[in-house]
């Protein structure tokens, strides 16, 4: 299910290469909470679990802000990037719309400047359900569990034409869309749905199909 050499699929070459050279990977963190300065008025979103618990995957604000002043270096992670939980809540990820940091229970995922005109983050945010299963699948426990992060750098990442990224994003919108539709149904229909939808989600993203 996760390749790991480049595989001729259709027409082109669908090529796969490491997370690590997909993204630039940065670990969120907390400011320190004794200090006022950090917190008090501040408009910066910082996100936790509790923003994807409450809010959903996709994220243009925070339950909690922070401060200029509690920002390492003056730096803020960018917009359009994904975090994933690599310790506690393993392989929880959202796509984050804004600047913004998060705590240290996330590694943020930021695309590499080459790849900005060749990569649909969206369809990044979806990998991510596969990426997070593997993230619960590869832990190292010591005094915590934490994913193992030297093959979290090695993962494969997909990067099929633009034009084929723009077609799954847009079949799995609609799926998304019709299972949120449904959330006050039957919870019977509920769950078929959503089974339905993780199915063809698995299917798409692993390109075991045809436009």
């Amino acid at each position: 299910m996760y390749p790991n050499k480049n595989t001729q699929f259709l027409n082109y070459t669908l090529e796969y290469k490491p997370l690590g050279e997909v993204f630039h990977i940065k670990n969120g963190y907390t400011p320190s909470k004794a200090k006022k300065e950090y917190w008090e008025g501040g408009s910066i979103p910082w996100f936790r679990m509790e923003d994807i618990r409450t809010n959903g995957r996709i994220l243009k604000d925070s339950i909690q802000h922070i401060t200029q002043e509690a920002v390492k270096g003056g730096k803020l992670f960018p917009a359009n990037s994904l975090i994933i939980a690599t310790t506690a809540t393993i392989g929880e990820h959202a796509l984050i719309i804004v600047d913004y940091l998060s705590n240290q229970q996330f590694t943020c995922l930021s695309l590499k400047s080459e790849l900005l005109d060749s990569v649909n983050m969206k369809f990044m945010f979806y990998y991510g359900f596969i990426l997070g299963q593997w993230c619960k699948e590869n832990i190292n426990v010591s005094g915590f569990a934490s994913v193992d992060m030297s093959k979290f750098k090695n993962f494969p990442i997909p990067l099929p034409p633009l034009e084929v990224q723009n077609a799954i994003v847009a079949i799995l919108d609609k799926f998304d869309c019709l299972v949120n539709d449904l959330s006050k149904g039957i919870p019977a229909e509920i769950k078929a749905r959503r089974q339905q939808y993780e199915y063809y989600r698995e299917k798409l993203l692993s390109f075991n199909f045809y436009f």
